[in-house]
């Protein structure tokens, strides 16, 4: 039997284990439209992207609220902390709640927190001390 034909043999996959792949894999449509509920890599990526963003931006303002409390920090705090926090309870809900009705009313839910969580936040900077404040206050104890 000449090498090249045996090669080529080896190669292909029999008959047999292609069709149990066919019928455990998932059919795949990369050529279509997106199917519905998922968004375009486009959109995803710029997604990756800003919670990276925020995640640094949380980074630097950390040392910011340390070395120069004020108002501008304050809100600058509420805001980012407010976003990664919806995106890392919108991460959870991905993972873990399943089916249309229940996906609806926990993302409902989860806007609904986001929202009071940035409020508090803001009322808390201008009605009390800040959140700067408040921390430093906490360190000292």
């Amino acid at each position: 039997v000449p090498a090249a034909l045996l090669g080529s043999a080896l190669l292909r996959r029999p008959a047999a284990l292609g069709a149990a792949a066919a019928r455990c894999a998932p059919a795949r449509d990369s050529h279509g439209p997106p199917r519905q509920g998922h968004g375009s890599s486009k959109a995803a990526s710029l997604h990756w992207t800003g919670e990276r963003a925020v995640s640094v931006l949380l980074l630097g303002l950390l040392p910011a609220a340390y070395l120069c409390p004020g108002p501008a920090v304050d809100y600058s705090l509420a805001a980012a902390l407010t976003l990664h926090g919806h995106w890392g309870l919108g991460q959870v809900i991905t993972d873990y709640v399943h089916g249309d009705v229940p996906i609806k009313v926990a993302n409902t839910g989860l806007y609904i927190l986001s929202a009071l969580t940035f409020a508090g936040l803001c009322h808390f900077n201008y009605q009390d001390v800040g959140i700067c404040k408040a921390v430093a206050m906490l360190w000292s104890l």
